[in-house]
């Protein structure tokens, strides 16, 4: 048995339903990706939420780890996940981590279209297979064609008000859930925090599932 998606709110960004699984995440985040890249597999109905991290740490008064004096030791773990997950050698963009203002209102015109996973997994890879700066609205644009999405069908867009209202809203929602960083994955109002807890996660949508 599998909580359904259908429930969800078309086009609305913060709607949650009751069992619902939320997959809150950043595309400038390494552990982000090796979320990304299993969730389908361990929660495949998790509701994909893309956050503007930049904003989230601002609020939750926090610096990104690969900002300071955690970095070499976050890139060496990132380095050895990507390894044991298979998903080979990690490129690291230069300058990273940059602003992922520009890819958050993609990922977020994405979710309108019903493309964000597509997107969202396409944009990480080539962030960290390929070196790409998802800062640059013309990667985010190749992204989009990647999947088949007019690179100027998401530039117009991504400026849009609707889009930055879209984006702000879900940060906010995230903020009053209580995620402090990406990844997250919210089942039953719990929070699992990091690529390191999403098989806990799973097992508690199980018990969750086991229970009705």
């Amino acid at each position: 048995m599998r909580i359904s998606r259908a429930t969800r709110c078309a086009g609305d960004p913060v709607s949650r339903t009751s069992g619902e699984v939320d997959f809150f995440f950043g595309a400038m985040s390494p552990y982000s990706w090796f979320a990304a890249e299993r969730i389908n597999t361990l929660l495949p109905d998790a509701v994909w939420r893309p956050l503007y991290a930049g904003a989230l740490f601002k609020e939750n008064e926090r610096r990104s780890w690969g900002l300071d004096d955690r970095r070499v030791a976050g890139i060496a773990d990132c380095e050895a996940r990507a390894r044991s997950h298979g998903l080979g050698p990690i490129h690291w963009p230069d300058p990273w981590p940059s602003n992922d203002l520009i890819v958050a209102r993609g990922m977020t015109f994405a979710d309108r279209r019903s493309r964000l996973p597509e997107l969202a997994l396409t944009a990480m890879r080539m962030a960290f297979r390929e070196g790409r700066d998802l800062g640059e609205l013309a990667v985010v644009a190749e992204a989009a064609e990647r999947i088949g999405i007019d690179a100027d069908e998401l530039k117009r867009p991504v400026a849009e008000p609707q889009i930055k209202d879209d984006l702000r809203a879900t940060n906010d929602q995230a903020i009053s859930l209580g995620v402090l960083g990406v990844p997250t994955v919210i089942v039953d109002h719990e929070l699992y925090w990091g690529d390191d807890r999403l098989d806990e996660a799973a097992a508690a949508c199980t018990r969750q599932l086991d229970q009705r």
